[in-house]
């Protein structure tokens, strides 16, 4: 039996991060992973469709050359062609970390992982042991009853992400960051799309300033969206798939080539020996306490699996506190209120901390600032001028509260915040930081700048 310090059960953006961080703090270590490394996210999830949406966006600007001065007589895309170049930068991403796991000298074992006592694991009849192990196996799209996946008409993100062909129709169950990215690029390629979203408001976990933005946008792009409705029922029998949603309204039949079910994920938990070894799950989700250790000692649980947000940075986070705890060093417990959330739709959205709303709820005396991209010179230059930066603060003590974005490039934005934050800085303090001009960023500064009476370019 080959024996490890640490063993890592999948190798996702927490389980590739934790490996190489053991071994850099001196581990033997070893990953086990039964399909590709890098996991959903390198292979099937961020960097592919960010690789999809990069496509949409160059034909986007083709599409409207004339608005910069420039003549494109002849342009069209090649969806095959557009989904193979997905493909081959999620390959070379999971080949990245291959590399990475040869320079840190990390064992990859091939195959379905199960949880044995004993602090050991069998991989397909073949048992490895270790002081430590981390479960981070990751989760898949989730499905509703009335919603049955069966891979052609009615599909995952996955299956988005490699269709033979375009289609002329799709619906898109629900908008949270997979289902708007997915309803932008298709919608992009030229295909008819509609949104429906069982609550009230699209991207419902933002602020509602922000869902309202994008409800604008997305209807200007010619997405159809319907809120408070439920799919309750598909028909796939004919060459197509009929959808019957319920609305206030009443009842409604929906045709197209494809439904996308992108209603949440669900965690990779099952037949991976948690019974066997007695490991506590709580509605879907394996309980851990603020270093990942779960209730059976010596084994640990990080990312999509446990409760916090279902990220990849969030994962990564995770992975490098639980392993830097496992190897004795002085670590502080997670900030979840603040993890910055981004959707690469067009416009992006960005966002940390609390909304306007929730801020009111907890019973804070605010202040808000808001400043529009149409104010912006960069934006203006860019043509780019939809959306807006968001600031809350706390009136008493200037407390950032929360920063919302929405529009170009605004994922990129965001990390000022979630810094500024992390460093406990007021609003002030922002407001009397230089920022460079013109770019998108100076827009927080003014942002802050309009919650406290002073804004300039407004």
């Amino acid at each position: 039996m080959s024996k490890y310090d640490v063993i890592v059960l999948g190798s996702g953006p927490g389980g590739y991060v934790a490996a190489i961080r053991a071994s850099q703090l001196g581990l033997k270590t070893a990953v086990v992973e039964k399909e590709s490394l890098g996991g959903i996210c390198l292979n099937w999830g961020c960097i592919p469709t960010k690789a999809l949406l990069k496509s949409a966006q160059v034909f986007e600007y083709l599409k409207h050359a004339e608005d910069y001065g420039l003549s494109v007589k002849d342009y069209d895309k090649d969806f095959n062609a557009v989904v193979k170049r997905s493909r081959g930068v999620a390959e070379g991403m999971s080949n990245g970390v291959k590399f990475l796991m040869k320079k840190n000298k990390i064992d990859v074992i091939e195959g379905f992982g199960t949880l044995k006592t004993g602090k050991k694991i069998d991989v397909e009849g073949k048992e490895y042991s270790a002081d430590h192990i981390i479960i981070a196996t990751g989760a898949r799209s989730r499905e509703l009853p009335s919603l049955p996946q069966d891979g052609k008409k009615v599909i995952g993100y996955r299956q988005a992400m490699t269709l033979p062909e375009q289609p002329k129709k799709l619906i898109v169950v629900g908008s949270g960051a997979i289902g708007v990215e997915f309803a932008y690029f298709y919608n992009s390629m030229g295909t008819e799309v509609t949104i429906v979203e069982y609550l009230d408001k699209i991207v419902p976990v933002e602020d509602d300033d922000v869902s309202k933005q994008l409800e604008r946008s997305f209807k200007k792009s010619g997405i159809k969206i319907m809120t408070s409705a439920e799919v309750t029922s598909v028909d796939t029998s004919g060459d197509g798939v009929k959808a019957t949603v319920k609305t206030k309204k009443g009842e409604e039949v929906l045709e197209a080539d494809i439904v996308l079910s992108a209603v949440g994920i669900k965690s990779n938990i099952e037949n991976i020996g948690l019974e066997t070894v007695g490991i506590a799950v709580d509605r879907d989700k394996i309980l851990v306490n603020d270093y990942y250790q779960t209730n059976i000692p010596g084994y640990y649980a990080i990312g999509d699996i446990t409760p916090g947000q279902a990220l990849a940075h969030v994962a990564s986070a995770e992975a490098i506190l639980c392993v830097e705890k496992i190897a004795g060093m002085h670590v502080e417990a997670l900030d979840y209120g603040n993890i910055p959330g981004c959707t690469y739709a067009s416009p992006e959205i960005a966002s940390v901390g609390l909304t306007e709303k929730q801020a009111k709820e907890q019973g804070y005396d605010i202040k808000v600032g808001k400043f529009p991209f149409s104010a912006s010179g960069k934006a203006s230059a860019a043509g780019a001028k939809d959306g807006f930066v968001k600031v809350i603060f706390d009136a008493k003590y200037g407390e950032w509260l929360g920063c919302h974005m929405i529009g170009a490039g605004v994922t990129d934005m965001i990390a000022e915040a979630v810094l500024g934050r992390k460093l406990e800085t007021t609003g002030h303090e922002v407001l009397k930081t230089v920022h460079p001009h013109p770019t998108m960023s100076e827009a927080v500064m003014e942002a802050v700048a309009d919650a406290y009476g002073e804004v300039i370019h407004l």
